[in-house]
């Protein structure tokens, strides 16, 4: 962002829409609104929907198009306040300790000089959140908190202090408040269900895999050396087989996989994807190997004839 951007509660969706647009990140207008609305109101965004179908993107997307840092808290099973939050610097306190610069408390001890407390700002380790928090840079932070649903309930509770007040405390410390709040943009695959009170301090957003139409633009923007026509085939090929009640059926992510595989093994894009192209390459598009064994000659020859008709299928599209 440069000095002449607007701040972020000014952004239209008209110039939102422009800077998803120099960023080839294709959003239908209910993405544009939500986030614009989560903008304008400084509101947390809840994103969620099966892997692959654009998440974690969105808030790449979005420090990309502001030009602003990206923060990212990738959740985990296991994930504790302290991870991350904050770290004392346990050595630096202890050879303060020891050098009789630093005392674990206020209290000089008696000694004529007083001593300063190493739980203060020296000793302190920034981990994700508390940088969002106190970046100060001339722009907040897009904070990126991926896979919400992954980490357990405690950490979940532990983050509502911050999604609502920009805030956090730290018992050796105190409260810390953003002085300009981020921009937070939480994920979720959905593999479990998450509390209301966090829900309630967020705007939401669904995102499910996109149409054939607009999977071919995604495409086409990010794999530009991909051929038009067979570009087309990939999408169909992946449309078709989302159809399938597989275990893990491919987001956008394996499509763009798929389709940069395809364009690094072609020497001739003018050829239609055959059916042992597809076979061959199939471990791009599906991740479980009982989905791979459900790929018999039936459904290869069904894959095969979705891709011989996605021309048609572009032609259809409404204008």
């Amino acid at each position: 962002m440069t000095g002449d951007d607007p701040p972020f509660e000014s952004v239209s969706e008209s110039d939102l829409r422009e800077r998803f647009e120099r960023a080839d990140y294709v959003a239908d207008d209910r993405t544009v609104t939500t986030v614009q609305l989560a903008l304008d109101l400084g509101r947390p965004l809840l994103v969620e929907g099966p892997p692959g179908s654009g998440k974690t993107e969105l808030g790449k997307v979005l420090a990309a198009a502001f030009d602003t840092e990206l923060i990212r808290l990738q959740c985990y099973e296991g994930l504790t306040a302290e991870n991350a939050l904050y770290e004392w610097n346990y050595t630096k306190q202890l050879l303060a300790v020891q050098a009789d610069e630093g005392t674990v408390t206020d209290e000089d001890g008696g000694s004529d000089a007083r001593r300063e407390s190493v739980f203060d700002q020296d000793y302190l380790l920034e981990r994700p959140l508390l940088r969002a928090l106190r970046a100060d840079g001339e722009h907040p932070p897009v904070l990126l908190v991926d896979e919400i649903d992954r980490a357990d309930e405690a950490f979940e509770a532990f983050l509502l202090e911050l999604l609502s007040d920009f805030q956090v405390s730290i018992p050796e410390f105190g409260t810390i408040s953003a002085d300009h709040p981020p921009i937070v943009v939480l994920t979720s695959n959905r593999t479990r269900a998450l509390s209301d009170a966090l829900k309630r301090r967020c705007l939401y957003l669904h995102v499910e895999p996109p149409s054939f139409e607009t999977e071919y633009e995604i495409v086409r923007r990010k794999v530009p050396e991909l051929d038009a026509a067979v570009a087309a085939e990939v999408c169909a090929v992946v449309d078709r087989l989302r159809e399938e009640s597989f275990l893990k059926r491919p987001g956008v992510a394996e499509t763009l996989d798929w389709a940069r595989a395809v364009a690094a093994l072609r020497h001739d894009d003018a050829d239609s994807l055959t059916a042992d192209e597809i076979e061959r390459t199939i471990g791009c598009l599906l991740k479980e190997a009982e989905d791979v064994d459900r790929l018999d000659a039936t459904l290869l020859e069904d894959l095969r004839a979705a891709a011989a008709a996605a021309d048609d299928r572009l032609e259809a599209e409404p204008t």
